[in-house]
């Protein structure tokens, strides 16, 4: 994926990690770039290193949590070809029962951060002229493979990427009629601060600029379920294929993951 391929990109939690990469990816001479997340000093590095690539890039602190802020970010964009919700916090049970607040706040970020930046985006789009391919915009949802496992360490979670994985895929089936496409994007494990924590294994680790590009290949595709890396995707949806019960026995056997800090 080069950059350039969409002049206007918006992308929430781009202060680091995978959001960092995808600005980063997007990131060239006359593309503007619209990227907010919660930390101001890595938000503004995030935005130099895209303004170093020839973008111009506005760094805006938000939380996704906060409806009418986010709103109020998408309509200040103007004319958006992509936004990427990207925002979402990681968190398991640390052996035990997962905390109350915790679930909230994944749920909170992770459904709500998503739908406060998808539905103002979608509502935008809508009303703006396609472009040559036909297409008004794109959303990008980003889930995760945990949302085919429903995982007892990180219940909370692997239920957020679910909803939204799902919620995106459906409602493609109707966007698409008036112009715009929505992608579930479901990666493995990227090498990010978020998952240097993960005590247990981490097959097909991989940086967060090879997810980015993969992100963003497939989103020029015109893939809905974008999903890597597929060995990791076959067995997430081979174990989530078996009873309820053999799958806890099976994760039992794993460190859980820490409960959010």
């Amino acid at each position: 994926m080069t950059a350039g391929a969409w002049q206007s990109v918006a992308i929430t939690g781009a202060s680091s990690g995978l959001g960092r990469a995808l600005a980063e990816a997007c990131a060239g001479p006359g593309v503007t770039l619209h990227l907010s997340g919660r930390d101001a000093g890595r938000l503004e590095a995030a935005a130099a290193a895209c303004r170093e690539r020839g973008a111009t890039a506005c760094a805006t602190v938000l939380d996704v949590t906060d409806a009418e802020a986010t709103a109020a970010w998408v309509r200040r964009a103007g004319r958006l070809d992509l936004v990427i919700a990207n925002a979402g916090i990681s968190g398991g049970t640390g052996g035990t029962t997962e905390p109350a607040d915790q679930v909230q706040r994944i749920f909170a970020t992770n459904v709500g951060g998503v739908l406060n930046t998808a539905l103002p985006a979608i509502a935008a789009m809508a009303a703006q002229p396609a472009g040559a391919d036909g297409v008004r915009g794109r959303i990008a949802v980003i889930a995760s493979i945990a949302a085919f496992v429903a995982a007892p360490g990180a219940p909370a979670y692997c239920a957020s990427k679910s909803a939204v994985q799902r919620w995106a895929e459906a409602l493609d089936a109707t966007e698409r009629l008036r112009g715009v496409r929505l992608h579930a994007v479901c990666p493995g494990y990227v090498r990010t601060p978020m998952t240097a924590r993960n005590p247990f294994p981490m097959p097909f680790l991989m940086d967060a600029e090879e997810a980015a590009r993969r992100t963003l290949h497939g989103i020029a595709k015109g893939r809905l379920r974008v999903v890597y890396p597929w060995p990791l995707y076959r067995a997430a949806r081979c174990v989530g294929a078996l009873p309820p019960s053999w799958r806890n026995a099976l994760f039992a056997r794993l460190p859980a993951k820490p409960a959010l800090d």
